[in-house]
């Protein structure tokens, strides 16, 4: 069992910039391939960016490349989203995701096995 403990987020004004964190419980974090998910109030759970375990490819959905950044530290245990110049359409809970398995399309939440708390992250205009 993977236990996701996230932390960050919280309230920004539009063009300000925040950090999520994700600190999974496992010995072979290394495995895993993590994603950052997103679900607006409203909205469909939409994909925001993933880093895989074997090659470290990243993905970033259209709508947040150029502005956010997903990094590992498998020393840590921990996958990161580095948020900058943020928008008020960003507003939602933000979730982590990890998976083992291989051959996933990273963007669909289904592959997905264990996932985060949620953490809100709220930009004002």
């Amino acid at each position: 069992q993977v236990q996701l403990v996230q932390s960050g987020g919280g309230s920004v004004q539009a063009g300000g910039s925040l950090r999520l964190s994700c600190a999974a419980s496992v010995r072979t974090f290394s495995l895993y391939t993590m994603g950052w998910f997103r679900r607006a109030p409203g909205k469909e759970r939409e994909f925001v960016a993933a880093v895989r375990w074997r090659d470290s490819t990243i993905t970033y959905a259209d709508s947040v490349k150029g502005r956010f950044t997903v990094s590992r530290d498998n020393a840590k245990n921990t996958v990161y989203l580095q948020m900058n110049n943020l928008k008020p359409e960003d507003t939602a809970l933000y979730y982590c995701a990890a998976t083992a398995r291989l051959g996933v399309v990273v963007s669909a939440a289904g592959p997905y096995d264990y996932w985060g708390q949620g953490t809100q992250v709220t930009v004002s205009s």
